[in-house]
């Protein structure tokens, strides 16, 4: 990056308008911190970690504003155009450190002997337990601020510059949408982390050869059995253990829901999901004192 002379202002330039755009990207937060769940804001604490505050600030401003133009993100890098006090739009680059074949491979194989990961990474969900899956398999999953590179190509020379920094923030609300997105700078895509976990769980799961060996069991004809049909048969096997079943609290709530997304037919999208998601939860607690015996229904006279 170039400088120019900021000595009136002690290491950092003036303030300065920046050109209004119509069509920018707009943060989805108004106000206070960016980033709702546990795993965007670790992405937003490693840009806090440069330091440089009042560029933060100014950053936020121009997420908030609407200044950046666009963002692609694709396996290892983010590029974006935003557009500052100059008539041509600064061009911003973040680069991932993407982790190694070797290490997704023991990821993922750390990753895959825990089921609900899949429903919950599915369901727009990044499970907590995901970090120490990862740091099993001797990596990690967040980036540090030595695995980040980034660049602009405004005068600042401060890394990050705010146009740096209302990209990065931007990219902590994507996380909240989308888990996935972290992924991708780690150097996988959504399909390529499923399709290998899929994989994982096929390869462990008992073949059909393994889990049906027994012989067919001998029942006598029902004529000669009307006597004592509803009679235990003497010697009769217990009932065998894949027709147990298990009633508790589905692991990712709503989650199908969520992987559908609102529907494109409801004029109030946000709503009608809302209204669904109560009714999935009262219809589940209603099932789970049914099926623990509270609350249960008198009998009829």
């Amino acid at each position: 990056m170039s400088r120019r002379r900021y000595s009136n202002y002690w290491g950092y330039f003036p303030p300065s308008t920046p050109i209004p755009v119509e069509d920018g990207i707009k943060a989805r937060t108004k106000r206070g911190q960016f980033g709702k769940n546990w795993w965007a804001q670790r992405w937003i604490a490693v840009l806090q970690s440069f330091g440089w505050s009042n560029r933060l600030q100014r950053g936020r401003t121009y997420a908030r504003k609407g200044q950046v133009l666009n963002i692609d993100v694709r396996p290892g890098r983010v590029t974006a155009r935003v557009q500052g006090s100059r008539r041509k739009p600064y061009s911003v680059r973040i680069a991932i450190a993407p982790l190694g074949d070797d290490q997704w491979e023991r990821a993922v194989d750390a990753m895959a002997q825990q089921a609900i990961f899949a429903a919950q990474l599915l369901a727009g969900e990044m499970p907590p337990e995901i970090e120490h899956a990862f740091k099993t398999a001797g990596v990690s999953l967040f980036p540090t601020s030595h695995d980040v590179e980034m660049s602009c190509s405004c005068p600042d020379w401060a890394v990050p510059c705010k146009h740096i920094a209302a990209v990065y923030y931007l990219l902590g609300e994507e996380f909240d949408r989308d888990p996935f997105l972290l992924f991708t700078l780690r150097g996988r895509t959504r399909e390529q982390v499923m399709e290998a976990l899929q994989a994982r769980r096929a390869a462990d799961a008992p073949s059909v050869e393994e889990t049906v060996q027994e012989e067919p069991e001998q029942v006598e004809p029902l004529e000669d059995s009307l006597s004592h049909f509803w009679e235990p048969r003497a010697g009769a096997q217990q009932p065998r253990p894949y027709f147990h079943v298990t009633i508790a609290p589905p692991p990712v709530e709503t989650a199908l829901l969520k992987r559908l997304g609102p529907p494109p037919f409801s004029h109030r999208p946000e709503a009608f999901v809302g209204a669904l998601a109560l009714a999935y939860a009262s219809v589940t607690d209603r099932a789970l004192a049914l099926a623990f015996g509270a609350d249960q229904p008198d009998d009829p006279e």
